[in-house]
């Protein structure tokens, strides 16, 4: 789901998400990503889409208006599927879902980690910097269908 919002100058901005744990705890540039889950065959992913939204960042969304951006696959082969919808929400009160992995390797520990260790927003340019570079395409779809970046 790519959550897009006007800034009150009127600059389009799009929310991104920053994974948690530790694998990307260095990684910013080409490591955001648009929030998103996994969906099951016989699933409706408008449903899951909304679900995993609310997991992910603690904030209801409704695709009932939403603008279908298609599919893209990326890199390691995983085929994402996604809708923009205008929303609004303060990144500084994102609440996330969490995992538990053994961490460090093979040590025995386990630690619980949230999926989603921060969220933001940005302009189109930086976006496509920060955001996994498959799922660019979603920022450029939307622009598209908006008509412009403003």
């Amino acid at each position: 789901m790519l959550a897009y919002r006007f800034a009150s100058d009127g600059t389009l901005e799009v929310l991104l998400v920053h994974p948690g744990g530790p694998w990307w705890a260095k990684k910013d540039d080409g490591a955001w990503s648009i929030p998103k889950g996994e969906y099951e065959e016989g699933s409706e992913p408008r449903a899951v889409a909304e679900r995993e939204f609310a997991e992910e960042l603690g904030s209801r969304i409704s695709l009932d208006d939403a603008l279908e951006l298609g599919e893209i696959r990326q890199r390691g082969g995983k085929v994402v599927r996604a809708w923009a919808v205008q929303h609004d929400l303060d990144p500084s009160r994102i609440t996330s879902n969490s995992f538990t992995i053994e961490w460090p390797p093979r040590s025995g520990k386990f630690q619980e980690f949230p999926e989603i260790d921060k969220a933001a927003w940005f302009e189109p340019s930086e976006a496509r910097r920060k955001i996994n570079s498959a799922q660019a395409e979603f920022i450029d779809r939307l622009i598209g269908s908006l008509g412009s970046e403003t």
